[in-house]
């Protein structure tokens, strides 16, 4: 396939990986992929085997599923459980587990949630349905809040009146610059995400650089994408150079796109979030402007959501921050399958978990282990009742 192809190369791959080997020269270097779409490339073409020991990837928090907190979910769920109120959400939201429960499990119970595969379909749902209030799950970062702006313009622009939004929009420069003030990981480099820059440009990440030092490469989705940017990231560290670079040049220009900026910042304005595994972000999400309160789920429900708690033993936030690995999870694998998530990370197709579980070397052995344990007389695997007794055996 024309400009496909021509980035999955298999002897320009070798030979980028080979030139990588050299640059790096025995240089123990940590790059973040920041974007899940990045991680799920890497996994599935292979690119770490392809790279020398002291050169690591680490995933990111780029899935915007996977950094909502469970006290958005829990609320979201008692949204759909009030009489007359339809909740619309993509459908990877549909799974991801909250305190106790989740949207597909209050769906079961008799809540209206309804999968849309836009937020204007969810428009559509309210025009036809005027007798119920919709509420739409607005998650995503820079990429989609375009969209979820629109929706709620021609919302206003048609009148209808029984259309929410139930906001939860991050902005990714904030949670990178977080992750590198934290210092919990040292990040030697980041990749930045592609599709949030081609909404943003590359210029909201020049403070990051300058500020904290840490070079940034926005790199494109393909295995030779990805693999030039290691190789520019590298080159920025050899050279003592801390810059925004574009590896995706033909999709991201500096100033991203104009349009789409202004019609977020029409409909949201920049908000503290809280991101899961990170903690409380200053000026990292949005929240639907004054003119458009209207609008604003927040604004207008009242729904009592459970105390918040999370799933003992899921260690989502750890893998989110790039501070611990899937397979360093007990539940990986065993109670914690992409058939039967725990966490959201093991939910998401851009999940780090579920890339892992699929692709990797210890997927596939989690997939064995669990093959093994049907069969008869094998002893079962409780994944729990090692975490208690490691959580006996520590130190207060």
């Amino acid at each position: 396939m024309r400009f496909v192809d021509e980035f999955r190369d298999r002897d320009l791959a070798l030979g980028l990986a080979e030139k990588i080997s050299k640059a790096a020269d025995g240089k123990r270097l940590t790059f973040m992929e920041v974007c899940g779409t990045h991680t799920v490339s890497v996994f599935r073409s292979g690119l770490r085997s392809l790279l020398p020991e002291n050169v690591r990837l680490i995933a990111g928090p780029g899935c915007p599923v996977c950094v909502t907190p469970n006290r958005y979910i829990d609320k979201a769920i008692a949204y759909s459980r009030l009489d007359g109120v339809t909740v619309a959400t993509f459908g990877d939201m549909v799974r991801v587990p909250g305190s106790s429960s989740s949207l597909e499990k209050a769906q079961a119970e008799g809540a209206d949630v309804k999968v849309v595969y836009s937020a204007m379909e969810a428009v559509r749902l309210a025009l036809q349905n005027p007798q119920r209030k919709v509420i739409f799950l607005g998650v995503g970062f820079e990429t989609t809040a375009p969209t979820v702006a629109v929706s709620i313009k021609s919302a206003e622009a048609m009148g209808v009146q029984n259309y929410f939004v139930f906001c939860a929009h991050k902005l990714i420069p904030p949670a990178m610059a977080a992750l590198v003030k934290d210092g919990e990981i040292k990040i030697d480099g980041f990749i930045c995400p592609g599709h949030v820059s081609t909404v943003i440009g590359s210029k909201p990440y020049e403070s990051l650089a300058k500020d904290y030092c840490v070079p940034c490469v926005i790199a494109g989705f393909e295995p030779l994408d990805v693999l030039q940017a290691i190789g520019m990231l590298i080159g920025q560290v050899n050279e003592g150079r801390a810059e925004v670079e574009v590896q995706y040049k033909r999709a991201v220009r500096p100033d991203g796109n104009p349009k789409a900026i202004q019609t977020i910042f029409d409909v949201f304005e920049p908000t503290d979030s809280e991101w899961r595994g990170i903690g409380v972000i200053p000026q990292s999400g949005l929240k639907i402007r004054q003119a458009y309160q209207n609008r604003d789920a927040e604004a207008h429900f009242q729904a009592q959501a459970e105390p918040t708690k999370e799933h003992k033993g899921c260690i989502c936030g750890e893998v989110i921050k790039g501070t611990k690995e899937p397979i360093d999870c007990k539940l990986f694998g065993n109670l914690c399958t992409p058939e039967n998530p725990i966490g959201p990370c093991m939910v998401s197709s851009e999940g780090t978990c579920a890339a892992y579980f699929r692709y990797s070397a210890g997927g596939q052995l989690a997939e064995l282990r669990a093959a093994v344990e049907q069969l008869p007389d094998a002893k079962p695997i409780d994944p729990l009742a090692d975490l208690e007794q490691d959580e006996g055996d520590g130190e207060d």
